[in-house]
């Protein structure tokens, strides 16, 4: 037996289990990963990264990398559009190109890349940033005590069991998550829409394209409904089918009596070539549906990832959805096992990413429902609303944001009106630093970051000496007057501010406060802006002193 001493465990080591275990190294916290199976992706899932997963690999330093992986894969900037058939008659064009209408909006494109490609570049950078990971090794049981988390992990060959001692568990187990159902958190949602499943197959499909750049190929026909996903050099690819026969009244239950003949016929059925050579590799199963836990938070243990919430794939969301949350919960918990914050501030994860994830899982079934399952309008749905405003418009809510006295509450909104305020993504404005162009969401590292306007210089002052009185980094930018130019002169506008005011951003790139002008500006002032936002009153940094002693010991 091997006794292991962490101080975060991830049960889950995919796509967001290993994200979570990059953005942990990046803020210096160190991870272990246990994953049940052998290795990496083995089927090319979640295929769409979104502008803000973008951002989030750009900050840990692979963005480049993932975008290489992607165009090994599949032509950039591919569309999205609905079928009869890929031979026969196209009913709609969702997308022309995947970055029409949002390349303003960030320094990252939308890609599309498998998870296959992703992950093993998620796992190298991890290895740099000091976390373990062991594959082919399953989570038994977990025990939670006041300062911390013992787990017993078994290695599914030898059947060795060993000991995990970790300050935090972050549950990245899947849908069917062990982890939620110990502690018995429910779910709340629409339920199992269908018994869905993905045939990876291999045919000429190269013809069927016809010149056009198809990244998402949706199909709606009388045999079944559901979507293509063709890869380079288009002699292979997957169909997801969560649906058969009539589109008003489909059967849903995909499973029953399934053989790989019918597989084959399936894929002719969409391809619209029915004597076209058709090898079936794989087929796996699984559960289309739209749930979101009913808590995120249970003392010590942290739900991410589909373990959080699930939703149907019309989007591309469920898999974006569970970096957002890795994205927002590292930095906190790096903040308070190094004892820079209070308990409290783990709190704020549930408040903020449970109602996004809600928000997010009804857009997802509104778009299910309207482009490929119309049956079920009748039981209601959200209004849809644009992609940008999910993936970058979506607001925080918690005591780790000080809110304005005119919030409006909403829970999303136009990220391009955004202008600074606290609880919204900080936008993407570009500097110039010489000759190079910098984004501002470049200057946000491990960081809290003060940005001012040109004459923000009280505030700058204020900035450093609560940084002294907190023992707490902070990084400040005087756009306009400093290092970075605002060729431009727009940056105030976008922030929301005046040339004297100032913005501060937290670690994830969120707004956490703003002050329009200087009045007012002073060290305390900044002080008890902080010490509201990480929690730290007395009571909260004596006991993470305490534990933090224990957990040396």
């Amino acid at each position: 037996m091997k006794n292991y001493d962490v101080p975060v465990l991830i049960v889950g080591g995919s796509l967001v289990g290993m994200t979570m275990a990059v953005l942990l190294g990046k803020h210096g916290v160190k991870s272990l990963v246990v994953e049940r199976h052998q290795g990496a992706a083995i089927h090319p899932r979640a295929a769409l990264m979104l502008q803000r997963s973008m951002e989030v690999f750009r900050s840990a330093g692979v963005e480049e990398t993932m975008r290489t992986r992607s165009f090994e894969q599949f032509e950039p900037d591919g569309a999205i559009m609905a079928v009869e058939t890929m031979a026969g008659e196209e009913i709609a064009w969702y997308m022309t190109r995947v970055n029409d209408g949002v390349r303003d909006l960030s320094p990252s494109e939308r890609i599309f890349v498998t998870q296959i490609a992703v992950e093993p570049v998620l796992k190298a950078r991890a290895d740099e940033l000091g976390a373990e990971a062991l594959f082919g090794t399953e989570l038994v049981d977990f025990v939670e005590d006041e300062t911390g988390v013992t787990a017993t992990i078994r290695d599914r060959a030898t059947q060795e069991e060993s000991t995990v001692r970790a300050r935090y568990l972050v549950a990245a187990d899947g849908p069917r998550s062990t982890i939620r159902n110990q502690l018995g958190i429910g779910r709340s949602g629409h339920g199992v829409m269908s018994k869905s499943i993905t045939i990876y197959f291999r045919a000429d499909v190269e013809p069927l394209l016809r010149g056009r750049n198809l990244s998402v190929v949706m199909v709606v026909n009388q045999t079944f409904q559901g979507f293509f996903r063709i890869e380079k050099p288009y002699k292979s690819g997957f169909l997801a089918v969560h649906g058969l026969g009539d589109p008003q009244n489909p059967n849903s239950d995909i499973w029953t009596g399934l053989t790989d003949d019918a597989c084959i016929e399936l894929v002719r059925a969409g391809l619209g070539v029915p004597d076209l050579p058709v090898e079936i590799d794989n087929v796996m199963r699984w559960e289309a549906t739209a749930e979101v836990a009913d808590q995120l938070r249970s003392d010590r243990v942290f739900l991410i990832g589909d373990a959080a919430h699930e939703m149907p794939p019309y989007g591309g969301y469920g898999g974006n959805t569970g970096i957002h949350d890795a994205h927002n919960l590292a930095w906190k918990l790096a903040a308070v096992l190094d004892g820079r914050a209070g308990d409290g501030l783990l709190d704020s994860y549930d408040a903020e990413r449970r109602p996004v994830a809600s928000f997010t899982v009804e857009q997802a079934y509104a778009r299910y429902v309207t482009r490929a399952a119309p049956f079920l309008a009748a039981g209601g749905m959200d209004t849809p609303v644009p992609d940008a405003n999910i993936d970058l418009g979506y607001r925080y809510r918690s005591e780790a944001v000080l809110t304005e006295a005119d919030d409006d509450g909403a829970i999303q909104g136009d990220p391009r009106d955004s202008a600074g305020r606290p609880g919204t993504r900080a936008p993407h404005y570009e500097l110039r630093r010489g000759s190079d162009a910098v984004s501002t969401l470049d200057l946000v590292k491990q960081n809290f970051v003060l940005f001012t306007g040109a004459d923000g210089a009280a505030w700058t002052a204020a900035a450093d000496a609560a940084a002294r009185t907190l023992s707490l980094d902070i990084d400040t930018h005087s756009v306009g007057s400093g290092e970075y130019n605002d060729a431009e002169g727009g940056f105030a506008e976008a922030y929301g501010i005046a040339s004297t005011g100032a913005v501060l951003v937290r670690p994830d790139g969120f707004v956490a406060w703003r002050a329009v002008t200087d009045e007012g500006a002073s060290a305390s002032v900044l002080t008890e802006v902080l010490g509201s936002i990480l929690d730290r009153n007395e009571e909260a940094l004596a006991a993470a002193d305490v534990v933090s002693e224990v957990s040396a010991t």
